[in-house]
């Protein structure tokens, strides 16, 4: 070998060297912040606690096609106390009727919303999941000249 080419692959080598030392640093001081910092999971508080207060999260869904009808709804819910997290169209637009879906076990979330927009009770279904973090979700039918808007 030589001179030129073995200086060549000595500095090769020890860029190579260089970067591997890099990359274990930087992983080894990702592991050392994952055990003192560890990752946050967030779950539903069981009971209230001072800090979580009484505020009804909601997700509004148009489900009849007429657009600007969630936002419209959303305001209206805004000014009754309940706050929509997230507006948007629901997987189709034929709903006849405006549905309210308990998103937890307990449905008494569901029924203030049903009540603060004028729904029937009988449209209150529950599809609970731990998956979810919010308390209902109203999804707009075709009948929304019927509820009650401030």
């Amino acid at each position: 070998m030589s001179p030129r080419n073995s200086e060549s692959h000595s500095f090769a080598l020890n860029a190579v060297i260089g970067f591997l030392s890099l990359l274990l640093v930087l992983l080894v001081f990702g592991l050392f912040t994952r055990i003192i910092y560890p990752r946050i999971e967030n779950q539903r508080a069981e009971e209230d606690t001072d800090l979580i207060g009484n505020v009804i999260q909601l997700e509004v869904l148009n489900g009849c096609g007429v657009p600007g009808l969630a936002n419209e709804f959303t305001a209206t819910l805004r000014q009754n106390g309940f706050d929509v997290v997230e507006t948007g169209n629901f997987k189709n637009f034929d709903m006849q009727h405006t549905v309210v879906i308990a998103r937890n076990f307990d449905s008494e979330n569901a029924h203030r919303v049903a009540d603060a927009l004028g729904i029937d009770p009988e449209n209150i279904f529950i599809e609970a999941s731990e998956d979810y973090y919010l308390d209902a979700t109203v999804v707009i039918g075709s009948d929304y000249q019927t509820l009650k808007l401030n």
